[in-house]
């Protein structure tokens, strides 16, 4: 029996001091800046905003980037979450999601169900827990080879858009005939991250799987 898992990750910059101070150590003015004083007053106004980005886009990269929050529903179950407020507590809570994964779904064959999941959410789930020491499922739980095209995963934006096409979850869901995202999106994650706003981060991860699910059914609904 196959079990469809609908899943959803939110993505935080690394929050440590001292990458912060690496990637500020490497920052240098472009090439065409020769004098001194022109290095110097391009610094002064740009290397901290240059930092900002580079820090920032590490929210993509599991490397270096965090889990804020996994939210998930199990085939027509709700939609649950499993955040964090530190860091600290990145790989117990990826564990206790490998562990309700396992407990749902021990005996049977998983499919994981996205949008872009192929791309982004899985590997960034099993990557993190590589470099956070954490226990994986199984490959029949979890696949080690994530392809958009496997029988264990169905990725929305590459069955919609092709294997080279993209397309957002929210214009999907809007074609689809579905309401899309409210007043919060992903970019806003990780200042509300540092705002403390835990809850209002996760109840967005949790809306994410209730879309992808609705999305999900009408690719199902036409035989796809």
């Amino acid at each position: 029996m196959m079990i469809n898992i609908f899943v959803d990750i939110e993505t935080i910059p690394n929050q440590s001091p001292e990458y912060r101070a690496k990637v500020r150590e490497g920052i240098k003015p472009p090439a065409q800046f020769k004098k001194q004083d022109s290095i110097d007053a391009w610094m002064a106004e740009n290397a901290e905003s240059a930092t900002d980005e580079i820090v920032a886009k590490t929210s993509f990269d599991p490397a270096y980037g965090h889990i804020a929050c996994i939210g998930w529903a199990v085939g027509d179950k709700p939609a649950r979450s499993i955040h964090n407020e530190t860091t600290d507590t990145e790989a117990e809570y990826l564990a206790s999601f490998f562990d309700d994964v396992l407990h749902d779904c021990s005996v049977h064959k998983v499919r994981w169900i996205g949008h872009y999941i192929s791309g982004f959410d899985l590997r960034f789930l099993l990557n993190r827990a590589i470099v956070l020491g954490v226990k994986l499922p199984s490959s029949m739980i979890l696949p080690r080879d994530i392809k958009p095209w496997s029988d264990q995963v169905f990725d929305t934006m590459t069955a919609w858009a092709g294997a080279k096409g993209t397309i957002s979850q929210d214009n999907l869901a809007k074609a689809l005939g579905l309401a899309g995202k409210g007043d919060f999106d992903g970019s806003m994650v990780a200042e509300a991250w540092a705002n403390g706003e835990h809850e209002r981060i996760a109840e967005y991860c949790r809306s994410d799987v209730e879309t992808v699910r609705a999305i999900y059914r009408k690719f199902e609904q036409v035989g796809y």
